[in-house]
């Protein structure tokens, strides 16, 4: 379950008290506005009475913590989070609610992803839920109403969160220290690997590296035989028969299409920038490719990038395409994975079109070549 350290709002509220308006004394001048872990020296000119008040005051925010803290850890434990069922109100945005992880492991399975799970009704899931509504006939004006989290509970009754056992193979590696932060720097390496077994594990279950932890408090990741919670979401691409794709360059968003129109896929994306736009019109898949090697090339003058000759990175996860690249008839952009799946559709591309790793391995597993990919402004894409 999730744990919290009781005495960080404690700590928060007395770092806010700025030093002009709290004097200390003496050695303790030198940290004002820090922490002190005796309180009844830091005040000076103030009646003994209101410093007794002040450490009742700073006591009882701490118990406060103590005591509320653990029901809200309670609340997101994988049981807590299998049972969800939603309230009268939506769930924060900005927090981490067990009604919003199974919404989020509900529409990967069902192929609107929501990109990476972090229990947050931030604007991937919430794109989500709109796309599943709209695809559901359902009234999507607020992304999460009882008749959207009605239907998309009748999609699986299989629990959301489910045990699971570290396997060899997942602990095995080899592993990166670190990923240079600059891509030539990248260039000499054997495999852009992940860090570590817990970003592989991660990205295994689609799932955030900071929720995974906290739901598997004090266990390690690097441990075969290890059992830990996870989300259980597919662990291979489906097989979908897409007639089209339509890349949203407004909302940010990728559709997957059958031959007869339906919506059968949907994804949250990053759609290029100022800087390296994307392209409009229409253009045709003309390669899918597992584990790609990125080959820059200078005329594409990326900013920070300041090498004048071509160079390669060798495939892997943290490579800066990904997992898979898709190749378009727009020379020289795609659809491909991302080494940040946090960062779909909250950053900016180099022109091509960024999904998480599982989303660009479950769309160019089921593309074809010649398949028509579609770059719409918002008054031409289809609702």
């Amino acid at each position: 379950m999730f744990r919290f350290h009781s005495t960080y709002l404690a700590i928060e509220h007395w770092r806010a008290w700025p030093s002009t308006r709290w004097p200390v004394a003496g050695a303790d001048a030198k940290r004002a506005g820090t922490y002190q872990a005796k309180i009844h020296c830091c005040v000076v000119g103030v009646s003994e009475a209101k410093r007794e008040r002040m450490k009742r005051l700073f006591v009882a925010i701490i118990l406060s913590g103590w005591l509320a803290l653990p029901a809200l850890g309670a609340a997101l434990d994988a049981a807590a989070i299998n049972n969800a069922e939603l309230g009268s109100k939506a769930p924060a945005q900005d927090k981490i609610d067990a009604v919003t992880v199974k919404a989020q492991v509900l529409l990967d399975r069902a192929h609107f992803s929501p990109g990476e799970i972090d229990g947050k009704l931030g604007e991937n899931a919430q794109k989500a839920l709109r796309a599943f509504a709209e695809a559901n006939s359902l009234a999507a004006d607020n992304p999460l109403t009882p008749e959207i989290w009605t239907t998309l509970s009748g999609t699986s009754r299989d629990p959301v969160i489910a045990e699971y056992t570290i396997t060899e193979n997942d602990v095995k590696g080899p592993f990166l220290k670190k990923i240079p932060a600059k891509m030539e720097a990248m260039k000499d390496l054997k495999a852009l690997s992940y860090t570590s077994p817990r970003q592989a594990i991660a990205e295994k279950f689609h799932i955030n590296e900071g929720l995974l932890a906290a739901l598997n408090d004090g266990k390690k990741f690097d441990r075969a035989g290890e059992r830990i919670f996870v989300t259980s979401v597919p662990n291979k691409p489906a097989k979908l028969t897409i007639g089209r794709i339509e890349v949203d360059k407004v909302r940010q968003t990728v559709k997957a299409f059958d031959p007869s129109g339906a919506l059968i896929g949907f994804f949250p994306a990053t759609v290029g920038s100022e800087e390296k736009p994307t392209p409009s019109g229409s253009f045709k898949v003309t390669s899918a490719d597992a584990n790609p090697t990125y080959r820059y090339n200078p005329e594409y003058k990326f900013k920070g990038v300041k090498s004048k000759k071509p160079f390669t990175i060798k495939p892997g996860p943290n490579n800066p395409v990904g997992s898979y690249w898709i190749g378009l008839s727009a020379e020289g952009y795609g659809l491909h994975g991302t080494p940040n799946p946090s960062r779909v559709s909250k950053a900016e591309s180099h022109g091509c079109v960024r999904l998480t790793n599982w989303d660009a391995v479950l769309l160019g597993t089921n593309v074809k070549k010649g398949t028509p990919v579609v770059f719409a402004d918002q008054s031409q894409a289809t609702r």
